[in-house]
């Protein structure tokens, strides 16, 4: 979830099978020094389990190594879904409640331990249908509480959530070999899924290699509660070492396939276009080996790149956006190096959150709104884009971000409007007043009303809670701050147990409903970090999932919108500005939309890279 950024296309396209990703012998170790790709995270990761994850960190790791069924054309604009351990594109029934998938046979998991012969000796692993099967149905078990479970449960799988129900009520293991008609193997390599209502976006669920990449049920049992440390999937990379909150590294799968550069960008993508003839043919992964480094103060993350000591600096810290790329043109002293920047409006959206079963803030009496209400008129967005943002950021007026269906650039909203006058006349109004002299609004009922902010001991989130404090200041309301960092952040607030929290989220497919999980009732405590619940919301939002995109639907994303805004679960701040900037040594980087995976698709110039 933050910055989640997942992360833009108008609608979806789908292309023909590749027929390019076929079985062959195991990669062949290389002649070479190995190439190294070096980033830094901001952010920590929580794991690598698919099933037990959320956060966009641990989430650009794990389709790399794990694969789903499908995958984004990494050149196409707009999105692309194509075959990646399919055959082929599935076969869809008319009423969109059947979908059929053909598994391209001779696929392997990476070697582990976990899987073995009868003689007790290490065998490889074909991949098999009954695999996807079983990833799908993790998500459904109880025993994992996975954060994507409310997501994937309004899908409707046919008889899924009963069999989860069952576990639950009769406190029994998950029953995995019990057959449901919602998710099933035909054979070894045909897979079918359907769903009890129209789902004519169900393939964007299924290409979600970070995910729903298939689960081989030897390593879950064989690693037990450890499995968040052993992913084993059929990617192109496999973890090698990881230091919680420090270090990730991961190495080059030697059994993987013999997968080939290719893609269908665009005829006027100039960029997409340069990429393909550039590379195309070429074996994937052109790395043999990634390391990423958990850095969270901006300032260190920043000068690591500028010594050479990383690769990428993704998302190049606000307060440094004047030196790097003044104007939008890469400084001088930078372009002289050869390092390139590119600027992208993101498909993410940052917001702050209140818990709606807070006895404060929650809530959708009268007053409670109003309160909320207030306090998102007085947040000063504009001066937090000049200020704290640098200018790297555009204003939001509801929960669907950039690039993505529903997405409107004219539609505007009070949400992120900054107008205190108002906002102390609805406290006024509601009886949100002093009550005993001491300066600051108390509760209607004369109880003290203090404001719990969760944070992160980053730089820019002590700018951002001084914006904060300042606002709420001026609006009368005294506010403190609860620090922890992101993860725990992030755990408290799925169990409610935080007031409000400023998080971010993107986009991992190009249909803007997703965006709206996080104000469905029955996503409480997964995408719905706010906890808000509203049945003319819920019945919209079903409305909304069986019916193809088109102007119906598209009439439905409005008045969800509005309602997002009525009510004020979150208040929506910014679609941030990214700006990514690449060492000359560095080939083939293009940011991502909805997806995560990148790493197979760059290279590296080891003669450019200055030595250390």
């Amino acid at each position: 979830m933050r910055r989640l950024l997942a992360l833009a296309a108008a609608g979806l396209l789908l292309l023909p099978p590749m027929a390019h990703a076929q079985p062959t012998a195991p990669n062949t170790a290389p002649t070479t020094a190995p190439k190294v790709f070096r980033y830094a995270f901001p952010v920590a990761e929580t794991g690598f389990d698919p099933a037990q994850i959320i956060d966009i960190y641990s989430r650009t790791v794990t389709p790399h190594i794990f694969e789903g069924l499908y995958q984004y054309d990494p050149l196409a604009r707009p999105a692309r879904i194509r075959p990646l351990t399919a055959a082929g594109m599935p076969e869809v029934s008319a009423d969109f409640r059947t979908l059929t998938v053909r598994v391209q046979p001779g696929i392997f998991f990476a070697d582990d331990p976990a899987f073995k012969g009868p003689d007790g000796r290490q065998i490889r692993r074909e991949l098999t249908a009954h695999d996807y099967v079983y990833a799908f149905k993790r998500a459904a078990d109880p025993v994992f509480k996975s954060p994507v479970w409310s997501f994937q449960e309004q899908f409707g799988f046919i008889g899924l959530a009963e069999l989860r129900k069952r576990a639950i009520d009769e406190k029994k293991p998950f029953d995995y070999d019990r057959e449901i008609e919602g998710i099933r193997a035909l054979d070894r390599h045909t897979i079918q899924f359907k769903v009890a209502q129209p789902r004519p976006r169900l393939l964007q669920l299924i290409a979600s290699s970070d995910l729903y990449g298939a689960v081989a049920r030897e390593v879950v049992e064989f690693y037990g509660d450890k499995i968040m440390e052993h992913p084993v999937g059929t990617g192109p990379f496999m973890l090698k070492q990881w230091r919680r909150s420090s270090l990730i590294v991961l190495e080059r799968n030697p059994g993987y396939r013999d997968v080939r550069y290719d893609g269908q960008p665009a005829a006027d993508d100039a960029e997409g276009q340069a990429l393909l003839a550039r590379f195309k043919g070429r074996r994937l992964p052109m790395v043999d080996r990634v390391e990423v480094s958990i850095i969270d103060e901006q300032q260190p993350r920043w000068l690591t790149f500028l010594n050479g000591r990383v690769d990428l600096a993704e998302r190049v810290p606000n307060e440094f956006i004047n030196l790097a790329m003044p104007n939008g043109k890469v400084a001088p002293n930078l372009a002289q190096q050869g390092i390139e920047g590119r600027r992208t409006v993101a498909s993410s959206t940052f917001m702050t959150l209140f818990n709606m079963d807070d006895p404060v803030v929650g809530g959708n009496a009268p007053a409670q709104v109003a309160l909320r209400r207030a306090i998102s008129l007085a947040l000063d967005v504009e001066r937090e884009i000049r200020l704290v943002r640098h200018g790297q950021a555009v204003r939001a007026d509801s929960l669907i971000s950039p690039h993505t269906v529903g997405f409107d650039p004219a539609f505007k909203s009070e949400n992120s409007q900054y107008d205190l006058p108002r906002a102390k006349a609805l406290l006024d109004l509601h009886g949100y007043v002093d009550k005993d002299g001491d300066g600051w609004r108390d509760q209607p009922d004369g109880s003290a009303l203090v404001l719990s902010m969760a944070t992160e001991p980053d730089q820019q989130r002590r700018a951002l809670d001084e914006m904060f404090r300042r606002d709420m200041d001026a609006l009368g309301l005294r506010s403190t701050f609860r620090h922890a960092k992101w993860p725990e952040n992030l755990k408290a607030a799925r169990n409610g147990k935080l007031m409000m929290w400023r998080v971010g989220s993107s986009s991992a497919s190009p249909d803007g409903q997703d965006a709206l999980a996080k104000i469905d009732s029955r996503q409480v405590g997964g995408q719905n970090l706010s906890r808000f619940k509203l049945p003319e919301l819920d019945a919209l939002y079903d409305r909304m999932s069986a019916l193809p995109d088109g102007p119906e639907r598209t009439a439905l994303l409005e008045r969800s919108k509005r309602i997002g805004v009525a009510y004020a679960p979150y208040k929506v701040h910014v679609h941030p500005v990214i700006t990514d900037m690449t060492q000359p040594w560095l080939l083939g980087f293009r940011r991502p939309l909805f997806w995560q995976e990148f790493w197979q698709y760059i290279d590296i110039d080891d003669s450019r890279r200055p030595p250390h």
